[in-house]
This record gives structure tokens, sequence and C-alpha cells, in this order.
């Protein structure tokens, strides 16, 4: 499926050891899926490698659908400008290796909480977004027409 990376295909396949996957693989992972197929694709592929590596380790429970779709889209955002390889790509891009890295955009508690593990859930809103102020933040063409 990758002969150009074969550390990708036992990914996808299950036969990453959990214990030598730390957040570096994770993020080399991702980008060697999206360098091969498309978002949707690749949150789908990706998800279900996680899910089943999570469970052979007996912790299915750390699975989270929010963190691992989010942090695709982190990466995909970067891909955009080409780059050779990972380690250019990790070196241009040394803010996915922080843990911490969806904190601009999600609370801990948001993160840590049930449903998040489940389902992708949008960010937490701003501060002092009201419905009135999250529609004046909307483009144009999504905002919420009024009457």
């Amino acid at each position: 499926m990758h002969p150009d990376c074969p550390e990708l295909a036992r990914f996808v396949h299950g036969e990453t050891d959990v214990a030598a996957f730390p957040h570096r693989e994770h993020v080399r992972m991702a980008f060697e899926m999206l360098r091969r197929h498309d978002f949707a694709e690749s949150v789908w592929l990706y998800s279900k490698a996680l899910r089943a590596m999570t469970a052979r380790a007996g912790r299915p429970e750390a699975f989270n659908q929010t963190v691992t779709v989010a942090f695709l889209s982190l990466v995909a955002e970067r891909m955009q400008a080409p780059t050779p390889g990972f380690e250019s790509f990790a070196g241009e891009h040394p803010e996915l290796f922080d843990k911490a890295a969806l904190a601009r955009w999600y609370s801990r508690e948001r993160l840590a909480a049930e449903l998040t593990r489940r389902i992708f859930v949008l960010p937490d809103p701003a501060p002092s977004a009201g419905p009135e102020t999250a529609a004046a933040t909307l483009p144009a063409a999504t905002a919420p027409a009024t009457r």
C-alpha cells in the first residue's frame, strides 16, 4: 500500500506498537498519510488506525476524535506550502510538536469531555461570542439572514 513508507503501511494495518508511537510519530504519520490521500480519507484511515492501536493497548478511551481531526487539519493546512519531506516540514513547523498546540482553539475541559472522544466538535466559542457576535464574524455568504 505504501512501499515508500513502510511505517505508514504498518500504521494503517494496525501493526504499530503503541509504545513506539510518540507524538512526533503521530505527526509524521499524519504528514505521510496526507501526502497520499485527501483530507476526508486521511481522517477516516488515521482515526481507524488510532482506534485500533488504543484498543490493542487496552485503552480505547484514549482515542479522541476531536484531537485527531483538529491535528490532521493543522498538519494539512501547513502542508499547503510544498515541502520535500518530513524532516524539512518538521523544521518549518515546530508548533506541531507541542501537544498543547490545540490550546489556542480548545479549552482543556472541552478536549477532556466524553463527547470529543466520540465525535469531532468545533472549537470553543470566542469569549464574547453571543449569537450576534458570531454572526457578525462569519463571511457574508454564510452569515444568517436577518429579517
